[in-house]
């Protein structure tokens, strides 16, 4: 029986764990923060003390953290801890699921086929919410080795798996070209709340009409609840969409593609995030405007 190990039980990593185990797999999963994987087991699976050791019991080990840094981390050890790279078995397989530079993923792939192991780039989309159903979506490339050990779990996660290519680099490619429009749209989006209250129109009235116009979108309609709500819990915070925009423009410099839209957005995320909204919720970009009053949400 393929085992299956799942390292990062965040926002996305908790619902994409209990879908695995939702569809009738035995779930090994590690967390940074002990009482986060003691807690999932409750519900069945098991909670591993180390990196090593996940790595050692699993057929395929499933990745969900921030960046290519944790990435590495993971496989890789920090310098103090080792890794899972050292203690998986030869033909099992890495699952990368972060958003990270195509060129990385390519580089890292070759780098886990020299120790014997397999590897599906797989950035993932769709929010908290689609993770905890198994409803979001993977953007994945990989041999068809891996894919084979690897995709019922991939489908157990995702209602859409979209295989791109059968080596590393696509999936990654694609995510980064959907993080442009996630991260213009948002920019756009409190550009045109913001304007709305400039000019004093009723905030809660403009949400309801443009999400019934032609000027709406998913992030609009998603993040502006949001500054309704006056709550900037990050789901996905400020600084991802730093970090996000700023591989989109890295794509696109190696090519001397000219992305206006991109670097004005990502101007504006730094902007928010150098004024001490960082760690707030991305909607928090609409911080940056100055005159206006932000609803304060329900007393």
């Amino acid at each position: 029986m393929t085992t299956v190990g799942l390292i990062g039980l965040g926002a996305m990593g908790s619902g994409m764990a209990a879908s695995l185990r939702r569809a009738g797999h035995s779930v090994q999963v590690f967390d940074v923060r002990r009482e986060v994987a003691e807690a999932f087991t409750h519900a069945g699976g098991t909670a591993h003390d180390t990196l090593a050791s996940l790595g050692a019991a699993c057929d395929v080990v499933v990745s969900v953290v921030v960046n290519a840094a944790q990435t590495e981390a993971v496989l890789f050890g920090d310098g103090t801890t080792p890794g899972c790279a050292a203690s998986m078995k030869p033909g099992s397989v890495f699952v990368m699921c972060s958003t990270v530079d195509p060129n990385w993923s390519v580089a890292l792939e070759a780098r886990l086929e020299a120790m014997g192991l397999r590897y599906v780039d797989a950035p993932i989309s769709g929010g908290a919410a689609k993770a905890a159903s198994g409803q979001m979506t993977m953007m994945t490339a990989a041999k068809p080795e891996a894919y084979a050990l690897a995709e019922p779990f991939l489908n157990a996660m995702a209602a859409k798996v979209y295989k791109l290519g059968d080596s590393a680099g696509a999936g990654s490619k694609v995510k980064i070209i959907n993080q442009l429009l996630a991260g213009v749209h948002i920019a756009a989006a409190a550009e045109a709340m913001a304007l709305g209250l400039r000019e004093g129109v009723d905030a809660a009235a403009l949400y309801e009409v443009i999400t019934n116009s032609a000027g709406n979108s998913w992030m609009f309609e998603n993040r502006m609840a949001h500054v309704l709500a006056a709550d900037y819990t990050p789901l996905s915070a400020v600084d991802i969409f730093v970090k996000d925009l700023g591989l989109v423009l890295d794509m696109a410099r190696a090519s001397k593609f000219p992305l206006p839209l991109s670097s004005t957005a990502h101007q504006m995320f730094m902007q928010a995030s150098t004024a001490g909204f960082a760690k707030e919720d991305d909607s928090a970009v609409i911080k940056i405007f100055p005159g206006i009053e932000l609803p304060k949400g329900k007393a």
